[in-house]
């Protein structure tokens, strides 16, 4: 069901059906004339929503999104395209391009699969983080710059320490002005965060970008908090890995994988 958004700030503004401009609140961390990632992979979930509202609704759930990230992602308005790949009455694929000055910088590929009543048979991990409202915020920007870090409320479970942190996140911006936007986008819309809440380097030193993002559902998200139960790895040789179990209020929804290029700063 969608959301209606209130006239507030905002990430992304519509210039069209296609096109969006990118706000100063989602400035990235390393750079403030890139995007940081985190909204950006919410704006495709809701480009892949406004793509399936323009057909038939076959009931299908959204259960797995990967992204690649091709390029600079520049502050800079923005094209997304959808297309069906493979269609299906119980499973379907869909891709999603992002583009700005014309160059793909964005490649995602969503899954959708058959929803069902699988009640019966439903069990995993079901331990749930406490409850945000009972947790003092974290200034996250002492970390990290940037508009899109600043305009978080971030709740720690417990003090963050190197690679490794459990937090809630949330955010009182709407994600595209005046537009209703699902609570799956909203909810992805967070989920990038993950590999800058449990820093194992100072990021004034090293740089760990990741190349993708992968999330896996088992159940659809709700609700306005964002839960990461993240770990962060470094190897030895220049590559790492973000390894996030997703909650909502109510317990785990899925997982979020993220691998890093891990490189010092120059004259750093």
């Amino acid at each position: 069901m969608l959301i209606p958004t209130a006239p507030r700030g905002s990430y992304f503004e519509p210039i069209d059906d296609r096109r969006y401009k990118p706000t100063p609140h989602a400035g990235g961390a390393w750079d403030p004339d890139e995007q940081h990632f985190s909204p950006l992979g919410g704006l495709v979930v809701h480009a892949i929503d406004r793509h399936r509202a323009a057909g038939p609704d076959n009931g299908l759930v959204l259960s797995r999104i990967s992204y690649d990230i091709l390029g600079r992602l520049a502050l800079d308005e923005c094209e997304i395209e959808v297309e069906t790949v493979r269609p299906g009455r119980t499973i379907e694929l869909l891709e999603a391009v992002v583009r700005i000055a014309g160059r793909p910088v964005v490649r995602a590929r969503a899954w959708l699969l058959a929803a069902a009543d699988t009640t019966a048979v439903a069990g995993g991990p079901d331990d749930r983080l406490p409850s945000p409202g009972s947790l003092a915020a974290w200034p996250m920007s002492d970390i990290w710059p940037g508009g899109y870090i600043a305009s978080l409320d971030v709740r720690p479970v417990t003090p963050p320490r190197p690679g490794r942190t459990t937090a809630w996140i949330t955010t009182p911006l709407d994600l595209v002005a005046g537009v209703p936007v699902s609570p799956l986008a909203s909810y992805l819309a967070l989920v990038d965060t993950a590999n800058g809440i449990a820093v194992r380097q100072p990021p004034t030193a090293w740089m760990f970008p990741n190349v993708d993002l992968t999330v896996h559902l088992h159940r659809q998200p709700h609700g306005t908090w964002t839960g990461l139960d993240t770990t962060v790895t470094f190897g030895p040789s220049g590559q790492g890995l973000t390894g996030t179990v997703l909650h909502d209020v109510d317990g785990p929804v899925g997982t979020a994988q993220q691998i890093l290029t891990v490189r010092p700063l120059p004259g750093a």
